[in-house]
């Protein structure tokens, strides 16, 4: 629990992350959330055995992280706490396509493994896009982009509330478990007979709490708005990052760069 709890938390960083002066901060949030949604659309649309071709694709996070002075350990380790659902996801594939796709010399490689693979990269680009999103921009200002793009407000309000209030959660969640362990002697109340306890209590808790939540909201006049206080405009520099991005990866996606590099290293190098 407290792993999680820690995993959630440290989530904070990236709003307190985007509240930087740079000029990848200072962009409409609408135009880093369309390109974003390009890049991962594109990277997703690769057949299922494709790998060297998704690699030209890690040069958006890198140079997003540069611009926005995101510390790259930090952002490396949030992903990495995605990459065992990938793992999930993808492990059966080496058991059930056994068909050779690459001869590397003496060794034949599967479908298998290479389409496990795929899902292994496709999941680090798509995870730490979305991170780097949030880092360069926040949270709050994320949900009114989309809101301003056409999502409904309902959604984008409770998106918001659920990024927002997954930490309360998580640290009513610590609480309890913090309890359960300092009220245990030895091995007793540590089994799978308390958790349905707990979850109760859990559950009860969180209700109060939201209610109190919500009476707060409404005392400082909440009427279900955004309330930002920067003003965005779409302006030359939006436009001009939209449109240069995107024409990397139609290109990215329609030319086989890695191929096309190997070809000319060889020629450089026969």
């Amino acid at each position: 629990m407290s792993t999680i709890d820690g995993t959630f938390l440290d989530l904070k960083n990236l709003d307190q992350l985007a509240a930087g002066d740079r000029a990848i901060h200072r962009l409409d949030p609408r135009a880093k959330v369309l390109t974003t949604a390009v890049f991962i659309i594109s990277v997703v649309s690769f057949g299922r055995y494709e790998l060297a071709s998704l690699l030209p694709y890690f040069i958006f996070p890198a140079v997003m992280i540069a611009l926005g002075d995101l510390p790259a350990l930090y952002i490396a380790k949030k992903v990495a706490v995605i990459i065992p659902f990938a793992v999930v996801v993808g492990m059966l594939n080496p058991f059930f396509d056994r068909e050779v796709v690459v001869q590397v010399g003496a060794w034949g490689v599967t479908g298998g493994w290479v389409s496990f693979a795929s899902i292994i990269v496709r999941a680090i680009l798509t995870a730490g896009a979305a991170l780097i999103l949030v880092g360069v921009t926040g949270f709050p200002a994320i949900c009114r982009a989309l809101e301003r793009l056409g999502m409904p407000q309902p959604f984008a309000v409770q998106l918001l509330f659920l990024y927002r209030y997954i930490f309360v959660l998580s640290e009513e969640g610590s609480r309890a478990s913090r309890a359960r362990e300092l009220r245990s002697f030895g091995k007793r109340g540590r089994g799978m007979a308390s958790y349905g306890s707990l979850l109760g209590h859990l559950l009860l808790r969180t209700w109060l709490r939201a209610e109190r939540i919500h009476m707060a909201m409404l005392a400082r006049g909440f009427v279900g708005e955004f309330h930002v206080r920067k003003a965005y405009r779409f302006g030359g520099p939006e436009v001009a990052f939209l449109l240069s991005w995107s024409a990397l990866f139609i290109f990215l996606r329609l030319e086989n760069v890695s191929g096309l590099l190997g070809s000319f290293v060889l020629r450089m190098f026969p």
